[in-house]
């Protein structure tokens, strides 16, 4: 159903060290900015919390003490690492927050990167990463990572829990459709003035800027997770910033993954694990999901999908 009396107000900014836009549809203009600005003053909020940019995070206090003891931190951090310990278990390892401890050593896709590091460096490095040394105490709602040197880091979940937690708090103050948009991983709820369905175009990584295919939804979450966003080239050849926790190395053979979920922060997690454990075996898990879908394009261009997914 049309509602004239409505309209669409956006708009565009840096947070979290990515690129948002926060889309609501409102009465007028001061009800829109209004609402704009309580919504990137909560993911402001969670960046605070989150962030391994600023040295008092919580997460920070985290990966100062890994290896000396549990740091108490606020319920909401807590369920964050909890929750993401679950994703760890159900995609094998695959995704990991303890990724950090190869962050910036290993890997740092600038231009001044030439050659891939040797396996063997890598492998050493990945030791770090286990999530099952992550140890959590729900009664103290205290945080311990196991092994000196340990680092977790929110890069594959934290933008969908802020988009998540944002749109939350506009539902809250009365707005019934909008999106949130954090550098493409999204959650769009309601529908347009015009009484459609919100329309997202799924990037062709080959034109990030242009679209292979558009989906129509609304009360969904999509995230991607392609080489196109950050990748080094060396000796012609791109390499992903999506490394395999198990090697230390970049995944090969996937351009892209797009995941449609009914969350946000679920959608973004999910995204970078498919990449990792590969087409079938990722096509595999996603169809075990309820409510979740996803859409491959391989090295070559091909398109894979779970099951249920219409492209247009």
């Amino acid at each position: 159903m049309t509602n004239p009396t409505m309209q669409k107000f956006s708009q565009s900014l840096k947070l979290m060290g990515n690129n948002f836009t926060i889309t609501v549809v409102a009465q007028n203009n001061v009800v829109g900015k209004q609402n704009i600005e309580m919504a990137i003053t909560e993911i402001r909020r969670i960046e605070e919390l989150f962030t391994t940019f600023k040295p008092n995070s919580q997460t920070n206090l985290i990966n100062d003490n890994a290896g000396i003891k549990p740091v108490q931190v606020c319920p909401e951090v807590f369920d964050l690492i909890e929750r993401s310990i679950a994703i760890s278990k159900i995609t094998q390892g695959a995704f990991d927050i303890t990724y950090g401890s190869i962050d910036k050593t290993l890997w740092n896709f600038d231009q001044k990167m030439k050659k891939l590091p040797d396996a063997e460096t890598a492998r050493k490095m990945v030791h770090l990463i286990n999530y099952k040394n992550i140890v959590l105490d729900k009664e103290k709602s205290s945080v311990f990572l196991k092994q000196k040197g340990m680092r977790i880091g929110f890069g594959g979940i934290g933008k969908g829990y802020a988009a998540e937690m944002a749109k939350s708090v506009l539902i809250k103050n009365g707005i019934t459709s909008g999106i949130i948009n954090a550098s493409g991983d999204l959650s769009a709820w309601g529908s347009q003035p015009n009484g459609k369905q919100w329309t997202i175009g799924i990037a062709n990584p080959d034109f990030p800027q242009a679209a292979f295919s558009y989906l129509e939804i609304s009360n969904k979450a999509v995230a991607t997770s392609g080489n196109y966003e950050k990748y080094i080239k060396i000796d012609g050849k791109k390499y992903s910033h999506t490394i395999d926790p198990k090697t230390g190395l970049p995944i090969t053979g996937i351009k892209s993954v797009t995941v449609i979920s009914e969350n946000a922060e679920f959608a973004d997690a999910m995204a970078t694990p498919i990449a990792v454990m590969g087409i079938s075996a990722g096509l595999f898990l996603i169809d075990q999901i309820p409510d979740l879908h996803c859409i491959i394009i391989d090295d070559d261009n091909n398109i894979y999908t779970s099951k249920k997914i219409n492209l247009k």
